[in-house]
């Protein structure tokens, strides 16, 4: 009889230690998704914190001033589409000449990239390009 209640007893040890490991893994899981959500959510709303921009300029035979550049995505989460970037043209003496806003439209996947191409005819006595990331669409 002693056996029998001692053989009930470790059994019974067994699957609650067995429940009990189901639940932690299910909290550990449920936190990630939270935490996951949360990453998600702070990615969406701050696009320019995680989206960057470079490029360069040249002239064209048309007197065009052609941007090529590169959009990088190092958001961990969120995809942005829609990009907008704004263009700002200095002279010479990095005088502000004109300031506009271009947007790429392609999707940025999390940690992704994506090449885009531009032409202006810009204001006389241009001799820069900056190129600014102000605002993306989350998807």
């Amino acid at each position: 009889m002693k056996r029998m209640i001692a053989l009930v007893f470790v059994s019974a040890l067994i699957i609650s230690a067995c429940n009990s490991s189901d639940k932690k893994t299910d909290a550990v899981n449920d936190k990630y998704e939270q935490t996951k959500e949360t990453l998600g959510e702070t990615e969406k709303k701050n696009p320019a914190r995680f989206l960057s921009v470079t490029g360069k300029d040249k002239r064209n035979l048309l007197g065009q001033t052609v941007v090529k550049g590169m959009l990088n995505n190092t958001a961990k989460v969120a995809s942005y589409k829609d990009v907008q970037i704004k263009l700002s043209f200095y002279s010479k003496t990095k005088a502000l000449l004109e300031e506009d806003v271009e947007t790429v439209f392609e999707t940025l996947a999390p940690g992704k990239s994506a090449e885009f191409k531009t032409k202006y005819f810009a204001p006389k006595g241009t001799d820069s390009v900056a190129l600014k990331i102000v605002g993306a669409k989350g998807e």
